[in-house]
C-alpha cells in the first residue's frame, strides 16, 4: 500500500498551482492551516539551493474533532498534509497523504470509516487538478 496518492498537473506556474490545490481542498471541506516552503527554509537555514517545494497542512475541522475525540493523540498526523514541487523538468507534482495508511498503525477500529471519508476526500483533490 502507498502511503500517498500524487498527480502531475499541467500547469507549469507554481504559483498558479498552490491556488490550483488550495481551491480544490476547499471544495472538499479543507483549509490551509500550514504552508511551509521549504525552499525558502534550506536556504535561509542551511544555505541550500533546493527546489519549488511546499507543504501545505490541510484539515477539515470536522473531521479533525471527529478524530480527536475517537483518538487524543491522532494530532500527531493532523493536518493532512499536501506536497506541491517543481521537478527539473518543469513538472509540477501534488501529492497527499493517505489517510489509511498513515493511521494503519493506530489500534482503534473508531477511526476506519474517519479514515475512508478523508481518504476520498483527498483522492478527489488530487483527482479534481488538472
Amino acid at each position: 500500500m502507498s502511503y500517498y496518492f500524487n498527480k502531475v498537473i499541467s500547469t507549469k506556474n507554481f504559483d498558479e498551482a498552490i491556488e490550483q490545490v488550495t481551491a480544490a481542498l476547499k471544495v472538499e471541506g479543507f483549509g490551509v492551516l500550514t504552508d511551509i516552503n521549504i525552499q525558502k527554509a534550506f536556504k535561509e537555514k542551511i544555505d541550500v539551493d533546493f527546489k519549488k517545494y511546499r507543504i501545505l497542512g490541510a484539515c477539515n475541522p470536522g473531521y479533525a474533532h471527529k478524530a480527536l475525540l475517537a483518538e487524543d493523540k491522532i494530532g500527531v498526523f493532523l493536518p493532512c498534509n499536501v506536497i506541491v514541487e517543481e521537478h527539473e523538468n518543469g513538472d509540477i507534482e501534488v501529492s497527499t497523504v493517505d489517510p489509511i495508511a498513515s493511521m494503519s498503525s493506530i489500534e482503534n477500529e473508531n477511526l476506519g470509516e474517519f479514515a475512508t471519508e478523508v481518504q476520498a476526500k483527498m483522492k478527489a483533490v488530487i483527482a479534481a487538478l488538472n
